[in-house]
């Protein structure tokens, strides 16, 4: 059994999306998909699931924690500053800086993660399956296993693929 891929290009998303329920429904198993925008139906219809959404919830819940302990400690436990007769815990002042520092943390930290998991670093070549896929074409890369081949090649011409490629 060999390991190689079968690559089917399409023009526009309908097709793509016709040719993934064709091959998902035959039990062939789909390596990636690349875009040239979002598509969030292929990725559910693929089954990828990102938990980047999860993460970066939870890196603005301890953002918003960390940031008003912060704020709460430096300004009513170890600096306490009485001016106006006004208290020590002014908590209104302290929403601003703590919505502005949770979104920047949410960011900064949700691209650092991103980077981590897609194993992007500097100084890496990319592999590129084809160079159209970030204009205007839609890239379908199914595994090819040596029994289904021509079904899979069949499955992206009834579909409406461009050009299909083996690799």
């Amino acid at each position: 059994m060999s390991t190689k891929t079968i690559i089917g290009i399409f023009d526009d998303e309908e097709t793509l999306m016709d040719a993934i329920h064709k091959v998902k429904s035959r039990g062939i198993g789909i390596e990636e998909v690349y875009t040239p925008y979002p598509v969030f139906e292929a990725l559910e219809a693929v089954g990828k699931k990102s938990r980047i959404r999860t993460a970066a919830f939870f890196y603005g819940l301890f953002a918003a924690i960390s940031v008003l302990a912060f704020l709460y400690y430096t300004s009513v436990i170890d600096w306490p500053i009485v001016y106006g007769g006004k208290p020590f815990n002014s908590f209104p002042s302290f929403i601003i800086i703590t919505l502005v520092l949770t979104i920047f943390s949410v960011t900064v930290l949700s691209l650092f993660t991103f980077s981590i998991s897609a194993k992007l670093f500097p100084g890496k070549t990319a592999i590129v399956i084809d160079e159209r896929a970030t204009d205007d074409k839609f890239v379908l890369v199914v595994k090819n296993d040596t029994e289904n081949g021509t079904e899979i090649n069949t499955i992206f011409k009834e579909a409406g693929a461009s050009e299909i490629k083996d690799n």
